[in-house]
C-alpha cells in the first residue's frame, strides 16, 4: 500500500507512521507537513534512511502540492491540524485555515484523483462538547464550545457534506485524548511530566475537576490501522479506551510517578469555556472491527512519563518555546 500521510512529523502522525512500517514493513509512505511550531522532524529519526519513506515539507492548503502528491498514493490519512484549544482562543485563524481550508483542498483534490481509494481524517472527541452523563455516540449532534473543536467540527461536517454530494470514500474517527511519546510538551501531561522533572509546579486549571478520558495512542494507531483497511466509507468511529479521570486525579498520579508531593500544583483561573467532561462510546469500532485498548489508564500514563524521563534531550531544546 502507498500512504500520504499529513501531519506525520506531529504528535500521533509520527507515531502512526513509525506503528505502521513496524508492522507493514513493504508500505510506502509520503510524510507531508508544513513543519510549524508542533511540527517536529526529530519525531521520526531513524526513518528518513528507510528506502519506502519520503519527507515533504509542504501545507495541506497548497492545492498544487496536495493534488501532486494524492497522485501517487492509494489512500490517505490526515492527521494535519492546529490543536491546542489555549491557542485557538488566542487567536483561531491557523485552525480556520488549516483544519477547515485544508479539509476542503484535501476533499477537492479527492474528487479528481480517482487512484484514492480511502481519505481518513482523524477528528476529535471535543467535537461534541461536553456532556454531563453517559457517553457520545456517533450519530450525536455536535456542539463545539471553543474554537479549537469548532473547526474540528466545521471539517467533520465538510467531510460528511462531500460524501452526501460527491460520494467519495471517506472515514472519520473521532478520539479521546491521547498520551505518549513525541507530544509536544504545552499539552496537559507532557507539559506536567517535564515541568516537574525541572522542580517546576504544575498549573492546574479552575477546581482540577474537569474529567476527561485518555488513550495511548498507540492504541490509537491501532485503531487507524484497522479503519484504514477494514473501516467502512461514509462512516464515523470514535476512539476511547474508556480511562475517564478528572484532572486533579491525573495529576496526582503523575506526581506520585515522579515522587513529588502535592504541594507542587498550582490551581490557575480556568479556561475560558473549559468544558466538564467529555465521554465517548467506542462501542462501533470494537464490535465491527475489533478494536480493543492495550493500556488501561495507568499503564499509559506511567510509559508516557518513562518516555519524557528517558528523552530529556527531545523535550529539553523545545520547552523554552513553551509558556509554563
Amino acid at each position: 500500500m502507498k500512504l500520504l500521510v499529513t501531519g506525520g512529523a506531529g504528535f500521533i502522525g509520527s507515531n502512526f507512521i513509525r506503528y505502521i512500517f513496524e508492522k507493514y514493513p513493504g508500505y510506502r509512505i509520503i510524510n507531508l507537513d508544513k513543519l510549524t511550531y508542533a511540527g517536529n522532524i526529530e519525531n521520526l529519526r531513524g526513518i528518513e534512511n528507510n528506502p519506502n519513506y519520503r519527507f515533504v515539507r509542504g501545507d495541506i492548503c497548497d492545492g498544487s502540492v496536495v493534488n501532486n502528491l494524492m497522485g501517487e498514493v492509494d489512500s490517505v490519512i490526515n492527521f494535519a491540524a492546529e490543536t491546542h484549544v489555549d491557542r485557538s482562543i488566542a487567536d483561531a485563524s491557523d485552525f480556520i485555515k488549516t483544519d477547515v481550508f485544508g479539509t476542503y483542498v484535501l476533499l477537492e483534490t479527492l474528487k479528481k484523483r480517482k487512484n484514492v481509494k480511502k481519505l481518513v481524517f482523524i477528528s476529535t472527541d471535543e467535537v461534541y462538547g461536553s456532556i454531563e452523563s453517559g457517553s457520545f455516540k456517533e450519530t450525536d449532534s455536535l456542539n463545539p464550545t471553543n474554537p479549537y473543536s469548532a473547526s474540528k467540527a466545521s471539517s467533520d461536517l465538510l467531510v460528511n457534506a462531500y460524501l452526501s454530494t460527491f460520494k467519495l470514500p471517506v472515514i472519520i474517527t473521532r478520539s479521546a485524548n491521547n498520551i505518549g511519546p513525541y507530544q509536544y510538551p504545552e499539552k496537559v501531561v507532557p507539559l506536567f511530566i517535564t515541568n516537574l522533572m525541572e522542580d517546576k509546579q504544575v498549573p492546574l486549571y479552575g477546581d482540577g475537576l474537569n474529567r476527561r478520558e485518555w488513550l495511548y495512542v498507540i492504541d490509537n494507531c491501532r485503531a487507524i490501522d484497522l479503519v484504514l483497511h477494514k473501516g467502512k466509507e461514509g462512516q464515523v468511529y470514535n476512539v476511547s479506551g474508556g480511562n475517564e479521570v478528572s484532572n486533579i486525579e491525573l495529576t496526582k498520579m503523575i506526581l506520585s510517578l515522579l515522587n513529588k508531593p502535592e504541594t507542587f500544583i498550582k490551581y490557575v483561573a480556568d479556561r475560558p469555556g473549559h468544558d466538564r467532561r467529555y465521554s465517548i462510546d467506542s462501542t462501533k469500532i470494537k464490535s465491527e472491527l475489533g478494536w480493543q485498548p492495550e493500556y488501561d489508564l495507568k499503564k499509559s500514563v506511567k510509559e508516557t512519563v518513562k518516555w519524557y524521563l528517558n528523552n530529556k534531550q527531545w523535550w529539553a531544546k523545545i520547552k523554552t518555546r513553551v509558556k509554563t
